[in-house]
């Protein structure tokens, strides 16, 4: 006969800041829908070598969302990888569970997929045949995944003079030939909503998809600014959504 389980299923996300985070509210309102008792805890961590403190507090934790600046530091940590996590080196998503009394972590990669579907929707039919991907971290590297799936060429945009182009260097013909535009970074981002990647919105067209990985606030400065020059907008809350349904799936397989 099987016992009846004593403890409530945990959840959490590790990170730092967690203040914008969705994740807490969102995932409290699935518990809800489903009829689920279970609880999500915010674990903001000033350093990530704290991990091991917060899993020997919480062993009942059954899954946890990684987020800024931690997506490539967890990853020593885990046990185990996925492919797709392991080509993007990060991860925004862990399950973890107990085999032979041991406590074994997995790392998943759910942005790439929560952006694929999201991208695929904003863009429609339209031929995207070019991308520049603002920004150079975690989040920078799964977009760069999906659009590879997607057989979108790329450029990364970085504010660093490196292999990368700079942000002085895109011109008009470079944002004219490149449709699509993502920032994958936190610019903008309540409560800093007067922060923008500095690029040339003039040159931007009713052409242009622009995507921002940003959701708080809805419409950032980089999205009003485009907007402004006719461009399609979207911005990442159909992405986070995604991505936290896809790491459900993968806690409760």
């Amino acid at each position: 006969m099987q016992k009846a389980q004593s403890k409530m299923k945990k959840y959490g996300i590790i990170g730092n800041p967690l203040g914008h985070s969705f994740s807490k509210q969102y995932f409290e309102n699935k518990f809800k829908q489903l009829n689920i008792e279970a609880e999500f805890i915010n674990f903001e961590l000033s350093n990530i070598n704290n991990i091991t403190e917060i899993l020997n507090k919480h062993k009942d934790l059954k899954g946890l969302c990684v987020t800024i600046p931690y997506k490539e530091q967890i990853i020593k940590y885990l046990e185990r990888i996925s492919p797709d996590a392991k080509d993007i080196a990060a991860v925004n998503s862990i399950k973890l569970e107990y085999i032979d009394s041991k406590l074994s972590m997995t790392g998943y990669n759910t942005d790439y997929l929560g952006f694929s579907d999201s991208l695929t929707d904003f863009i429609g039919n339209s031929k995207i045949e070019s991308a520049l991907i603002l920004g150079t971290g975690g989040a920078s590297k799964a977009v760069a995944h999906s659009l590879k799936k997607l057989n979108i060429n790329y450029q990364f945009v970085s504010r660093r003079k490196s292999n990368t182009l700079h942000y002085d260097d895109l011109t008009e013909e470079i944002i004219t030939r490149n449709k699509l535009i993502i920032n994958t970074t936190p610019l903008g981002t309540f409560p800093n909503c007067n922060n923008a990647p500095k690029i040339k919105y003039e040159y931007l067209t009713k052409n242009h998809f622009i995507f921002d990985l940003v959701y708080n606030p809805s419409e950032t400065l980089f999205l009003r600014k485009s907007r402004e020059q006719l461009a399609k907008t979207k911005n990442g809350l159909e992405m986070l959504h995604n991505q936290a349904e896809y790491s459900w799936e993968i806690w409760n397989i």
